[in-house]
């Protein structure tokens, strides 16, 4: 489901160091994030939903502080590197106006949690699925406020890739965004989701302000990549949601 490399004359398809490392990340899979320790009621009914983690190459970031950590993530491989969130739509009766990774609920006809997350981000972002790579997939993660378990698929679309509002219905904005603008210590933050004792981590990137379970996948990824740097976990950012 996923175009492939164009071989190089020894045979073998061109490495993209980054593309490596998340697929490097997807065999082992675990994130060793809070996400992890969330376990469904016992008895409970619960559904299967997929997201895809689309990384790439080109957005410039929006911001200074993610221009400022171009150099130190280009020594990592990573300094060009962007991944695609939305906004969701805010009249969605789930998790409405949220930023989110592209899926959503797997349908009878999809085959496994891949093809989920492909049709579903697809029919939201305009990307065909023959031009994303399927690099592997993380454990499901149960998310209390819907009852899904979420199987996070990691893919990889190289450069040039256009997204864009398929259904205003679904989602009220699309981005690729830089990595370098969400590891910016400067565009980092919590929120504590009021009557729930829960403190989230935030990213904000200029176009986007995530949080909540999308924010903890980020966190996780970019952790265990050695993408982020410290950063400052008693400033706290308003979200609207």
């Amino acid at each position: 489901m996923s175009a492939p490399r164009p071989a190089t004359p020894g045979g073998a398809a061109p490495a993209d160091p980054a593309a490596e490392a998340l697929a490097g990340l997807a065999a082992s899979g675990s994130l060793g994030t809070w996400l992890e320790r969330r376990r469904p009621p016992a008895g409970a009914a619960t559904r299967d939903a997929a997201v895809l983690m689309l990384f790439g190459r080109g957005q410039p970031p929006r911001t200074s502080a993610g221009r400022d950590e171009v150099e130190r993530l280009t020594d990592l491989g990573a300094g060009d590197v962007d991944v695609v969130l939305l906004q969701r739509a805010a009249t969605l009766r789930s998790h409405a106006g949220q930023v989110a990774f592209p899926g959503g609920k797997r349908d009878p006809e999809d085959a496994d949690a891949v093809a989920a997350a492909l049709r579903e981000t697809h029919e939201e972002t305009g990307v065909e699925p023959a031009a994303i790579e399927v690099l592997g997939q993380l454990g499901a993660l149960y998310v209390p406020a819907s009852g899904f378990c979420v199987t996070p698929v990691l893919g990889w679309a190289g450069t040039g890739h256009e997204v864009r509002v398929v259904d205003e219905a679904e989602s009220a904005s699309v981005y690729r965004v830089a990595v370098a603008d969400l590891v910016a210590p400067a565009n980092r933050g919590t929120f504590a989701v009021p009557g729930t004792g829960y403190v989230s981590p935030v990213f904000d990137a200029g176009v986007l302000r995530a949080w909540g379970f999308t924010a903890g996948l980020l966190e996780g990824v970019f952790d265990a990549l050695g993408w982020a740097r410290p950063w400052d976990r008693e400033r706290r950012l308003d979200v609207r949601y």
